[in-house]
């Protein structure tokens, strides 16, 4: 049901999704009276999945974006257990590592040049999170040891979460503080009249400013604003499996694949990534795909029961990185959307700088400008991602 108070809040979000949720905690720890607008339910989209990978970009190449997200890493654990004690509700969250493996000499020689820099990068003296190159037949108890005849790498700053629990959770500090409103979809804002427009001629809210971030459907939203589009949408399918007694064990990515253990005697797969689809439904063939190819370098795996599969539509800007910050021509309409891949480890991030910019105040790790909107609009916009 749309608010019938005449309240005009300070901060609408239109999504609840993991970006849209992150922005309203943001936004409300900041003192701001929040609602969240969503037009199915919280987790609809691509942030309802299952497999909570949050893994660093690799220590080689460094840039802003990089750092971003390794800063991200970093205090996400500190974010999450504030909001579980808030909350009382778990989110999930571990510290588990990740396993890479080693299938040439020429990837030995490249990881081996990465664990050097990680020393640069990661500074594991300070932080304790290291990334180095193990031998053939490490850990083969987990990673079959021939998917991996030139060693592995074993690296300590990877972590997962129960995306579906971290939703969960970032919903209930929001209800517990602010509002979220199901069922409405947004279509604009009226800058002059602090209204933020509602289809089916249903009642406007008034905010003084809305955030975009409904995932891949907010970029035809952008583009009805702007004139512009600068992202779409990319299709990700995963499964969950039974497994009891891999609960410790830590993520492996092999075969463009992750294998997620989660502390709830699950073991996540996933996921594909498809450009061109007809639907958000899991394909049969591909679930079968997914499971043979997980169970052919994770041995532990075959046999176990299928729980559940999954598929969304995943938000992806043409250029790649997230977009985050006023949309051009508005003064309190901004965005927070096209995270892909790494939306739950960053999103706390992207919120606070939101939040901070919104409020005229100085993010403590500020957003990277390839973030920025002068990024992605413009004479900098690209057509399509290549």
């Amino acid at each position: 049901m749309v608010p019938t108070s005449s309240e005009t809040y300070d901060v609408a979000v239109a999504g609840a999704g993991i970006f849209g949720l992150a922005v309203a905690r943001a936004a409300i720890e900041a003192g701001l009276t929040t609602v969240v607008l969503e037009k199915s339910g919280v987790g609809a989209g691509s942030s309802g999945g299952v497999l909570g990978a949050l893994m660093p970009h690799m220590p080689a190449r460094w840039n802003p974006k990089k750092e971003f997200q390794f800063q991200a890493l970093m205090c996400l654990e500190d974010r999450v257990r504030r909001l579980e004690a808030d909350t009382g509700l778990s989110c999930g969250y571990q510290r588990c590592g990740r396993i890479l493996p080693l299938t040439t000499t020429d990837k030995l020689e490249h990881h081996l040049e990465r664990a050097e820099e990680s020393k640069l990068r990661w500074h594991p003296r300070e932080t304790g999170f290291s990334y180095e190159v193990e031998p053939a037949g490490s850990r083969s108890d987990w990673l079959d040891a021939d998917a991996a005849p030139h060693g592995i790498v074993y690296e300590t700053l990877a972590a997962r979460v129960s995306p579906r629990l971290y939703l969960a959770a970032l919903a209930a500090f929001v209800h517990r503080h602010g509002e979220i409103v199901t069922g409405v979809e947004v279509t604009g804002h009226d800058e002059g009249s602090s209204r933020v427009l509602l289809a089916d001629g249903k009642t406007p809210v008034r905010a003084r400013r809305l955030v975009i971030a409904g995932g891949h459907a907010a970029f035809d939203l952008i583009a009805a604003l702007t004139g512009e589009r600068i992202g779409r949408g990319e299709k990700g399918q995963a499964l969950l499996l039974e497994g009891r007694g891999l609960e410790n064990r830590p993520a492996i990515y092999c075969d463009g694949l992750y294998v997620v253990p989660h502390d709830d005697g699950t073991v996540a797969v996933g996921s594909t990534s498809d450009k061109v689809f007809k639907d958000n439904t899991p394909s049969l063939q591909r679930s079968r795909e997914l499971l043979a190819r997980a169970t052919a370098f994770c041995p532990l795996l075959s046999g176990r029961a299928v729980l559940s599969d999954w598929a969304g539509i995943r938000p992806r800007c043409h250029k790649r990185d997230p977009l985050v910050g006023p949309l051009p021509g508005f003064q309190n309409v901004f965005t927070a959307t096209g995270g892909y891949k790494i939306s739950f480890g960053i999103a706390h991030l992207v919120a606070e700088a939101l939040v901070a910019d919104m409020t005229g105040k100085s993010a403590e790790h500020p957003l990277p400008e390839t973030f920025r909107p002068d990024h992605h609009f413009g004479v900098n916009r690209l057509d399509a991602d290549r």
